[in-house]
């Protein structure tokens, strides 16, 4: 640990040239909790104290950080981006981060449902495509919207590869710069896994002419 704090910026650079994915039209988003320690130890962390904020995912509370993740159909991490637990997945400054190198079809789940936000992506070249909530119309979507959107499993099998595989969840943090460094380099192995998730593995589109449009 204490040699990967040196080489940091070179890690982060080898990420971005070399680890990460680039962008096929075909995007998937999502975010996940990172705890740094149980919610009734909260108030005893030292180590994070004034840093770690409180947010509410779907799996509960959580005290620590989230990470917000996008990918490619092929599985290949694209972009992240690190912020507190209790900031919202529709915030413009995560989008400022995120946006960057996108272009095409973005599928998110129910919690990215903003106007706001569709407009802003969109004046970008970015089409959001999420599902709709219980309260909401009905309405029209094409056949390949639907099949991708289903297939939004993807980024959540990489949250869990990177929490179960590659060890991106745990208490054991003594340092503000060993998380950091713990959160970078479970980014880098999951990169140099062979078993990544893809979003068309055993589909197969009998409608051409929707494959065509897209």
């Amino acid at each position: 640990m204490e040699l990967e704090s040196r080489v940091f910026f070179q890690m982060m650079f080898f990420l971005n040239l070399s680890a990460f994915g680039r962008c096929t039209g075909i995007s998937f988003v999502d975010s996940t909790m990172v705890p740094v320690c149980h919610n009734l130890r909260r108030y005893a962390n030292k180590v994070f104290k004034g840093m770690a904020t409180d947010g509410k995912g779907t799996m509960g509370w959580c005290h620590g950080f989230k990470l917000h993740l996008v990918c490619n159909d092929r599985g290949e991490i694209i972009t992240f981006c690190f912020t507190g637990a209790n900031v919202d997945d529709r915030d413009p400054k995560v989008w400022a981060v995120l946006a960057k190198n996108l272009y095409g079809k973005l599928f998110a789940d129910r919690g990215y449902i903003s106007p706001r936000l569709f407009d802003m992506l969109f004046e970008d070249g970015i089409h959001l495509v999420t599902g709709i909530r219980t309260n909401m119309k009905n309405r029209l979507m094409p056949m390949w919207d639907k099949v991708m959107l289903r297939r939004r499993c993807i980024i959540e099998t990489i949250n869990d590869m990177l929490k179960n595989t590659a060890q991106l969840v745990h208490s054991r943090h003594r340092s503000v710069n060993n998380f950091i460094m713990n959160m970078v380099a479970a980014l880098a192995a999951y990169c140099f896994f062979d078993n990544k998730p893809k979003a068309l593995d055993g589909y197969y589109i009998e409608d051409t002419k929707q494959l065509m449009m897209f």
